[in-house]
This record gives C-alpha cells, structure tokens and sequence, in this order.
C-alpha cells in the first residue's frame, strides 16, 4: 500500500488507460477521484470497482472542451478530499491532417489537451497548503517529442503539452514535482483506425502492457523526489527511429 494517505486526481478515468491507472493506484492504496466528460456509467462502474477495494472514489464531470469547466474542476474535487497528486490523462486523438483541421477541431484539441492541464495544475498549486508537497504527472506521446503531419492538432496540442511540462516544473519548484510519461503503441485507438503497421518501426516490436503505464506512474509518485522536469518515453524505441 505505498500510496496510502494518498488523494489522486486522474482525468479522463473513465475508461481505457485512465481505467486501468484509477484501478492499479487504488489497488497500491490510493483513493482517486475520477473525471469524466461523458462516460457517466464507466466512471460509476469504475467508482464502484476502486470502493470495493475498499478505498475511496468520487466521479466528477466536465467536459474540458469548455475553460470555465476546467479551471473549476479543482475547486470541487478539493470538496470531495485534499488532493496530493494529479494525472493529466485525458485528450482527444483525432486522425486529422493540416488540410481537414476546422479550427473548432484545432481549438478543441488545444482546449482538452494543452489548456485544461494548465488550468488544473494552476489551481492545484494555488490549493495546496504552503507546507505541503505535491506531483504532477501528464502523459505525452512520443509524437510531441517528434511532431509530424499526421493527427496534426493532436500532435502540436501535445507537443505544446511537453513543453508545458518542463514549465511546470520550474514554476512549481520546490513543492510539486512535475514529469510527463511519452506513450507509445499502449492500446489500439477506439475509432478502429487500422493498427497493421504500428509496431513496423517499433524496435520492441510488441504493444505495451498496460501494468507498464502503471509501474511508471507508480515510479513517478513514489520515487525520488529529485526528479523533475523529465519526460520519459513508455514507447518500445519508438521515438529513437
């Protein structure tokens, strides 16, 4: 139970590595608050899950489309308990090149992906009692270290994201440690976007599992509290080719 005495904020924990990353930290004795936007009977069924491990879980809903949703996320979840640790996981991954992005898509990325963390990390290091120390984890892509043509909003969005997390991390010295997690081929996408070719330039030439994403976000909240500002790729050598 290293996580015991723990509160943690994940967004996006709804479903997929969000799920998985509200169940494994429970499991480790953390209590978690769960975000969602419209997964309103996953989060439930998640919140029940994470209770029967007997820990505590709360749902919270916004949809980070909005700003104002966001920048008052914190201010309610800080109702439900005192928080000691947040996980920006939630974003949109949408298969769009330079020629079909709307600007409402361009905008929605940035607002999801990039202001949304911002807003919440502001405020969790504005909530957080002087004498208190916190972390901040945000997962990444190992596209944001590498940005090319393809889902270009979500690309740029995430790259802004990186070098908001080395921000951070400076801005919020000495109190809150800040590190991001660049995923790679973790899970296929949820719009069945063909999956062939993803591991041809993989040199692990294997999907992640997902306790893989859970032992380096355990790593992150429980390791040395000397590491900041790093961003550590979770992607088999994808980023390397």
């Amino acid at each position: 139970m290293i996580l015991a005495g723990q509160t943690i904020l994940i967004t996006g924990a709804a479903q997929r590595v969000g799920r998985h990353l509200a169940l494994s930290l429970a499991q480790a004795g953390a209590d978690i608050l769960i975000h969602h936007n419209r997964s309103s009977i996953e989060a439930q069924q998640t919140v029940a899950e994470i209770q029967q491990l007997g820990r505590k879980a709360w749902a919270l809903q916004a949809d980070f489309r909005d700003p104002q949703q966001a920048a008052t996320l914190l201010q309610t979840a800080w109702q439900c308990a005192p928080l000691t640790a947040v996980i920006h996981n939630a974003s949109i991954f949408e298969p769009l090149e330079l020629a079909n992005t709307s600007l409402q898509a361009w905008q929605d990325h940035l607002n999801v992906n990039l202001t949304a963390p911002f807003l919440i990390s502001q405020a969790f290091a504005a909530t957080l009692p002087t004498q208190a120390s916190g972390r901040i984890i945000t997962l990444l892509d190992w596209r944001a270290l590498r940005p090319a043509s393809d889902h270009f909003p979500y690309t740029i969005s995430k790259a802004a994201l990186a070098a908001l997390t080395r921000s951070l991390a400076t801005a919020l010295a000495p109190r809150i440690l800040v590190n991001g997690i660049a995923l790679g081929a973790i899970l296929p996408p949820s719009d069945g976007a063909d999956t062939s070719r993803v591991l041809e330039n993989v040199p692990l030439k294997r999907w992640a599992d997902l306790d893989e994403v859970s032992q380096a976000i355990l790593f992150l909240l429980t390791g040395p509290a000397y590491l900041t500002g790093e961003i550590i790729h979770l992607d088999g050598g994808r980023h390397l080719l």
